[in-house]
């Protein structure tokens, strides 16, 4: 981020300059590690898909029994209000809620809310075009459907990723894949079925679109998704936020298919910046 750039976030109930934004320790978030958050993208200070984040993001905060302290309308007040004053055009926001100042660190306290926007960093062109190479993990997250802040699991992956000259690590649990730590996971049959995981997942807002987007060219289905099933697969694919689409080419070095990211999924990637551009020309 440009050090010249004065940026500013929403902490509890006040517009902040960053480098002013704190928790006390006694915050659930830095006690237990309890909250849960939303990301999504801002092009053009419009904010994408706002909607389908909020629903999530609220959703989330219901199944953690962490009340979110401003409405709907008011939320979206708010991110105007830091859009704007930011000034970060093409940016993410993050929105995340805490468990609290809990009086002996275990017990839920009144939530922090804490909104942050950064510039985005997206999939360069080269790597769409050479598709990135995964490994798997057997894991299941806790309460899937909720957007934690919990991701100990994928952090502690990081380095086996690394050392097996990976980008990412695929979960699964008894050979049933499930979902990335911070993406959707696809692939695509020989017969051109667009496929992704049903359960135990947390429901990506690309990942809706996606599917959206695939019934209308191909046949898409949810429902289980086994190791097996990529082994025979034609071409994979993640999906998330700031990721959009990006092709698959290798499991735990094996290739997906030729070995190159397929025409299903290109396919698909530029119908989601389609997408997308439709999103701008109907905020604005």
């Amino acid at each position: 981020m440009l050090s010249d750039h004065k940026t500013y976030a929403y902490l509890i109930d006040d517009f902040l300059p960053l480098e002013s934004a704190f928790l006390h320790i006694s915050d659930l978030s830095i006690q237990r590690g309890y909250g849960v958050f939303d990301f999504f993208k801002v092009r053009e200070n419009q904010p994408l898909f706002l909607d389908q984040y909020l629903n999530r993001f609220y959703g989330s905060a219901l199944m953690m029994d962490l009340p979110v302290p401003l409405s709907e309308e008011r939320m979206k007040s708010v991110l105007e209000q830091l859009i704007q004053m930011n000034n970060l055009p093409e940016s993410g926001i993050k929105m995340i809620l805490t468990g609290g100042y809990s009086p002996n660190g275990y017990e839920l306290a009144e939530p922090n809310l804490i909104i942050t926007q950064q510039e985005l960093t997206l999939p360069s062109p080269e790597q769409i075009e050479t598709g990135i190479r995964i490994i798997t993990h057997e894991y299941v997250r806790e309460l899937p459907r909720a957007k934690t802040i919990n991701y100990s699991m994928g952090i502690r992956l990081m380095q086996q990723v690394k050392a097996q000259k990976a980008d990412d690590v695929l979960y699964h649990k008894d050979g049933i894949v499930t979902e990335f730590p911070r993406s959707n996971f696809f692939l695509v049959t020989q017969d051109e079925v667009v496929v992704t995981p049903a359960k135990d997942i947390l429901h990506g807002i690309t990942r809706s679109n996606v599917l959206h987007l695939a019934g209308k060219h191909y046949k898409a289905e949810e429902r289980d998704v086994t190791l097996q099933d990529i082994a025979q697969a034609k071409e994979a694919f993640m999906t998330s936020t700031t990721k959009r689409i990006l092709p698959i080419v290798e499991v735990n070095g094996e290739p997906v298919g030729t070995g190159k990211p397929g025409p299903v999924t290109l396919h698909l990637l530029q119908e989601l910046l389609a997408l997308e551009e439709t999103q701008l020309r109907v905020r604005q």
